[in-house]
């Protein structure tokens, strides 16, 4: 069984930001930055496995503040959790406005990677030896979030009945939504 450590999966990228990245509003397009986030978490996952690896999963990607035309963007990639085949990586979106130093934390996300082998099957992940307590710490969240999207998942009553009258009357009780289902 090969182990490797967190430290040798680590990638940091920046790329200035230019306005064929912005949206209609003139901030960079979120779409852009999913791009960015997605091609590190490639990299930072195959660089450890030394694997081709795929994107199974992305858990939430928040967009914390706008990143401006002009700023240096900046993403930091590590391995977080290792399980037999997958491959959590966790992502810190920095952009910096290179005139006055100032530096806004604008994403942090978690990407599941899949390795691969050449034939396109499933392979193993080589195993993650944590060093300090902040890689103890990232590994355990990465555990939690794990475990926590099983919970919901067993929570998840299918198939539910989506004319029945106790769904709509919760519905409507407890979400701002107006039910106008056709016949």
């Amino acid at each position: 069984m090969i182990y490797k450590t967190v430290k040798s999966s680590v990638i940091t990228f920046s790329q200035l930001m230019l306005p064929s990245h912005s949206n209609f509003s003139g901030k960079i397009h979120g779409g852009f930055i999913l791009s960015l986030l997605d091609q590190i978490a490639f990299a930072c996952a195959s660089k450890y496995s030394g694997k081709y690896c795929v994107t199974a999963s992305v858990d939430r990607v928040d967009f914390l503040c706008p990143v401006e035309v002009g700023e240096l963007l900046t993403l930091k990639a590590t391995v977080n959790y290792v399980g037999r085949t997958s491959i959590v990586v966790g992502i810190r979106v920095e952009s910096q406005n290179i005139q006055t130093g100032e530096v806004k934390h604008c994403n942090s996300s978690y990407f599941t990677m899949i390795c691969k082998e050449e034939n396109g099957d499933k392979s193993e992940a080589p195993k993650l030896i944590l060093k300090n307590t902040n890689e103890v710490r990232r590994f355990y969240k990465a555990l939690h979030r794990i475990e926590e999207h099983r919970k919901l998942k067993g929570h998840m009553k299918e198939p539910i009945d989506y004319k029945s009258k106790d769904l709509i009357d919760y519905l409507l009780e407890n979400h701002p939504v107006k039910i106008e289902i056709e016949k």
